[in-house]
């Protein structure tokens, strides 16, 4: 394999596992814990404005993984989303420690990181927006 075609492989791989794991993570609020059970549980955790806050990062997280899986508005879910994991990082997380099994950061310092990796070089040539956004010369080829 050349190197673009280990690019666009190991681009999409790291685009959908990412993807999958947002909208599980979407999908449990929405349905495991329920966005009431998400409020209650952002305001124990000292989330500000739970209430308004919860219904919005599960459907970030549920939509946006989808739209990952998917590669379509890539650069932009995959920005919120690493946005969404540093808020969780610095407001839950980190004064926890590393380790997930104490409430550690390890697991959304992790997907922090993919999403802005995505973010930063777009969703790759397996794509619903390469497919739309990426002609020579289009105006939105930056999503591409």
């Amino acid at each position: 394999m050349n190197q673009s075609t280990l690019t666009t492989t190991a681009l999409t791989v790291l685009r959908v596992v990412a993807g999958f794991l947002f909208a599980a993570h979407g999908w449990q609020k929405f349905n495991e814990f329920t966005i009431a059970g998400t409020q209650a549980a952002f305001s124990k955790m000292g989330v500000p404005a739970a209430e308004a806050v919860a219904p919005v990062i599960a459907t970030l997280e549920l939509v946006g993984g989808v739209a990952l899986i998917l590669g379509v508005l890539t650069r932009v879910f995959s920005a919120l989303l690493a946005l969404n994991m540093l808020g969780a990082f610095f407001l839950v997380h980190a004064p926890a420690g590393v380790f997930a099994t104490n409430g550690g950061f390890e697991l959304v310092l992790l997907l922090a990181a993919a999403g802005l990796a995505v973010a930063l070089t777009g969703a790759g040539r397996l794509s619903v927006d390469r497919a739309l956004f990426g002609r020579p010369g289009s105006k939105l080829s930056v999503l591409a």
